[in-house]
């Protein structure tokens, strides 16, 4: 299918400055919104907890929304799950009930508590559900789960475990899901938790290292490519593909920044995505410039550019349009998730196809002109 037809030119390159100066200002105010407002990190990244709950009633999720507000949990995110009736994926910030004060204090009431008998190791879960103790003396389980009590801590069972003569014990704790689920049947009444089918959480030690484990991989990713492609074609090209790159992934995170949606694993998936297309296009030019080359050997190299892309519009108008209108189904029909992925993807398609003429292509003109045209 031809939507340009055969031998026309376009001189991309003669408006090159003031579009290369409008990526930069978008570039720049992408950058920004990463310290002001800052990325709206999801449970991945910055540590939560995540319960899939079944209703006893017809619950909508803004009321659900409003009532965890209310609770004092800080924008949480409830989803409905399709298809399953009135069933909830619910995702909080918090972690545990259990503030670093309490912990403090229990560790002081505990040791006073516990007079001669020593109190050897005292380890909270990082989901602030359990603690584990360790005494250099047996203690009747009771008094020990009485002692937990009085300190202020909501206890569940007690139990020893390991050798005899180790005196381990495992305390379980009301942690915060089993708080929400009491809290939400207090208040939805007849309407609320009848079910509990999973509960995770990731503590924000956790998320912050998946944090580093991600920024790793876009930049592993960023660097075999260029490698791939200074191997694939000459040098003076890898750079061009690289900077488009990083342009497509800082302006489509800047706008879900901006946007204010939440950034999780999912959505380094789809910046991940964004980059092999991203070069994808990119090369698909780079090849046809090189062909050209050969072939046209009095043209400078801003004229092979224009030719080149020229000659590849209509291919890039029918891959980006078919995939465009891909990731608009996926928007309109999908499950939240697949929404997010597919809104990263639908701006990083739009900003990479853009990127291939005006951010890859001047890229290499100037290291053409700056370092290989006089050599």
């Amino acid at each position: 299918m031809e939507f340009v037809r055969p031998g026309t030119y376009i001189d991309f390159m003669r408006h090159r400055k003031p579009v290369v100066g409008l990526s930069l200002g978008l570039v720049a105010l992408s950058i920004i919104s990463m310290f002001a407002p800052g990325p709206n990190f999801g449970i991945d990244f910055a540590g939560g907890t995540e319960l899939q709950v079944v209703f006893g009633g017809n619950v909508e999720a803004a009321e659900l929304r409003e009532t965890l507000e209310g609770f004092g949990h800080s924008r949480p995110d409830v989803v409905k799950v399709e298809g399953e009736g009135d069933e909830y994926i619910i995702r909080v910030r918090e972690v545990t009930t259990i503030t670093e004060e309490q912990r403090e204090e229990f560790g002081e009431q505990l040791g006073l508590a516990m007079g001669d008998n020593e109190v050897r190791n005292l380890e909270f879960s990082p989901g602030g559900d359990k603690v584990e103790l360790q005494f250099s003396q047996s203690i009747d389980v009771e008094r020990l789960r009485g002692i937990i009590l009085e300190a202020g801590l909501q206890v569940r069972t007690v139990n020893t475990f390991g050798r005899a003569d180790d005196f381990r014990y495992e305390a379980q704790l009301v942690g915060i899901a089993d708080e929400l689920v009491q809290r939400l049947g207090e208040a939805l009444g007849d309407r609320g938790p009848s079910e509990t089918k999973r509960v995770e959480w990731v503590g924000p030690k956790a998320g912050q290292q998946l944090r580093e484990a991600a920024i790793q991989s876009l930049l592993y990713a960023v660097a075999f490519i260029m490698v791939y492609v200074a191997f694939r074609f000459d040098l003076r090209f890898a750079p061009g593909g690289v900077v488009a790159m990083t342009h497509d992934v800082v302006i489509t995170f800047g706008i879900y920044v901006l946007l204010g949606k939440e950034v999780n694993l999912t959505t380094v998936a789809a910046l991940l995505t964004i980059l092999g297309y991203s070069i994808n296009d990119t090369i698909v030019v780079y090849d046809r410039i090189r062909e050209n080359m050969g072939r046209l050997r009095d043209r400078t190299l801003s004229d092979l550019i224009n030719i080149s892309t020229s000659q590849m519009l209509s291919r890039t108008i029918v891959t980006s349009g078919t995939t465009l209108l891909s990731m608009m189904a996926f928007f309109i029909s999908g499950t939240p998730v697949i929404q997010d992925i597919a809104f990263a993807l639908f701006i990083g398609i739009l900003v990479g196809t853009f990127s291939s003429v005006y951010v890859a292509a001047p890229v290499t003109e100037w290291m053409d002109s700056r370092f290989f045209r006089k050599a």
